[in-house]
């Protein structure tokens, strides 16, 4: 394999599968450096398994899924409850909409097909295929995903909807305060070379740092001209395009090792870049 992150700092920003990227960074000729900016929490199982009772119950006009695991999630209670076949035919009897591909998967194993399925996978796209219908007077349940303050929410809201359920089956936490001073620290220094973001949320949490201590603009600048932000996918892409980064480089298959495949292309091209001058 060649060594195109030779002696290249990277950090992984995520909290899931860290080993596995540390791995690949390093058979690659990287130093990987793991500075978690999220961790997830499974929300109180009775919880959940109380959404799922209340839903077979009560039924809905719409249930709109956000992530695959939110819906296992709700699958796993209902297998708890023995309560599955009564799930998923609840689920038969509403309107689905589905964000992800990954979503829309989970879905399909259990013969559930949505109405909407925004492959793209951003929040700006899903609420744009759901401009066209009307949720006047509907009952909408929403499983989001980690954190209740949602555009999407408050997108159905808008629209005239006479009752939201929110679903949390899991929510992200903070970060340790020292994480995130010794990573902004790290970027205004220059002491990595790219920094590998897998959700939404850690970009969330480093620039919502940064802002409180008065080095949002410095960190901004500095992705802007020497550290590199790659995103997994488009949903955290656009979540660095919204804090006012343009330079970043996105995978076109959402995966981790894609993501580290693409920041290898883009030093090997760098460096190609110098040969040729």
């Amino acid at each position: 394999m060649s060594k195109d992150l030779q002696n290249k700092k990277i950090v992984i920003a995520g909290s899931q599968k860290t080993e596995e990227m540390a791995e690949i960074i390093e058979r690659r000729g990287g130093i990987p450096l793991i500075r978690s900016l999220q961790g997830l929490t499974d929300c109180d199982p009775i919880e959940v398994e109380e959404d799922v009772k209340r839903f077979i119950r009560q039924g809905a006009d719409w249930f709109i899924f956000t992530t695959g695991i939110g819906f296992e999630a709700m699958i796993q209670a209902a297998e708890r409850l023995n309560a599955v076949t009564e799930f998923e035919e609840r689920l038969k009897e509403t309107k689905i909409a589905c964000r992800g591909y990954k979503t829309n998967a989970f879905l399909k194993k259990s013969g559930i097909h949505p109405v909407v399925c925004d492959d793209d996978g951003t929040v700006a796209s899903m609420i744009e295929k759901l401009e066209v219908f009307d949720f006047t007077d509907q009952k909408v349940w929403i499983q989001l995903h980690g954190e209740l303050s949602s555009q999407l929410y408050q997108f159905i809201q808008s629209k005239g909807s006479m009752d939201v359920q929110a679903v949390l089956p899991y929510r992200y936490h903070a970060p340790e305060q020292e994480t995130l001073a010794s990573l902004m620290n790290e970027l205004i220094q220059r002491e990595v070379d790219a920094v590998c973001f897998t959700t939404r949320v850690q970009v969330g949490y480093l620039f919502d740092y940064a802002r409180e201590h008065g080095r949002e603009e410095e960190v901004k600048s500095v992705f802007e001209q020497d550290v590199l932000a790659a995103a997994v996918g488009k949903v955290t892409a656009e979540a660095l395009r919204d804090r006012g980064i343009s330079r970043i480089i996105v995978p076109e298959i959402e995966r981790m090792g894609a993501l580290i495949v693409e920041i290898s292309h883009y030093y090997e091209a760098q460096q190609s870049g110098v040969k040729a001058d």
